[in-house]
């Protein structure tokens, strides 16, 4: 499984984030795709994730103000962000669980992280 993330960079504050990760190998098994982000020093949130019934999580800090969607047959999962202030900037991980073997914890899948600079 690889999963190729996109659409990081810098942006203005009060601007829209527009973030896609396209998912690639055996997507067949996976459970939910989603994306965390992480400040140096700081633990892994969550960001928003999406499920096989199109069931939505979303972190309290982003509740609101995002939508995450995912697109079947792109195996593609895209988060938008509004109204983008300082405390958004952070490197954004695409993520993916897969159950792959019956009976077995799911597997997870990271991206490579995309680096979002929320600019005032």
């Amino acid at each position: 499984v690889q999963l190729q993330a996109s659409g990081g960079g810098t942006v203005q504050a009060g601007g829209t984030l527009r973030l896609s990760c396209a998912a690639s190998g055996r997507t067949s098994a996976f459970n939910e795709m989603g994306w965390y982000r992480q400040v140096p020093g700081k633990q892994r949130e969550l960001v928003a994730r999406i499920n096989q019934n199109n069931s939505i999580r979303y972190g309290a800090s982003v509740k609101g103000r995002s939508t995450i969607s995912f697109d079947v047959a792109g195996n593609t999962v895209y988060l938008q962000m509004d109204s983008l202030k300082s405390e958004d900037t952070a490197v954004y991980y695409c993520n993916a669980e897969s159950s792959e073997r019956v009976g077995f914890p799911p597997t997870l899948y990271w991206g490579q992280g995309t680096l979002v600079t929320v600019s005032s």
